[in-house]
């Protein structure tokens, strides 16, 4: 689900400096076109690491409200989709057990085929994902 949370940017003589008081962080970017791809990279490392520690993603806070509090800065909503950051930036690789039948771990050994990358196709086409290689 995509959602959108005001980040408050302000120059300095390096460039922009992102501020995002939902997740009470900041980030900052040579150009403001990226202190903004860098405030939604932080948002999102936010959000899932929420997600993964059982935490809840907070609700974005009131643009109007953060604009007010803000004044004489840049203030901007910056969208994300946290299931879709998750899919692009997630790639690490974790393991798990598989049961096989024991002639079916020869045959597939004796043929030297990778199990993990043939489990991963088959995940990948049966759940109708798209590849993330």
């Amino acid at each position: 689900m995509r959602t959108a949370y005001p980040v408050v940017f302000e120059s300095c003589k390096d460039g922009y400096v992102a501020y995002i008081p939902d997740f009470d962080c900041n980030s900052e970017g040579d150009t403001l076109a990226e202190a903004i791809e860098m405030a939604r990279d932080a948002i999102g490392l936010m959000g899932i690491d929420n997600q993964d520690d059982g935490l809840p993603v907070p609700d974005p806070s009131n643009y109007e409200k953060i604009a007010a509090e803000n004044t004489g800065k840049i203030v901007t909503m910056v969208d994300i989709d946290f299931d879709e950051y998750r899919k692009a930036n997630e790639t690490k690789s974790v393991r798990r057990n598989v049961t096989l039948p024991a002639w079916l771990d020869y045959e597939a050994t004796k043929a030297k085929v990778n199990v993990s990358a043939i489990l991963k196709d088959a995940l990948i086409s049966t759940l109708n994902l798209t590849p993330k290689y």
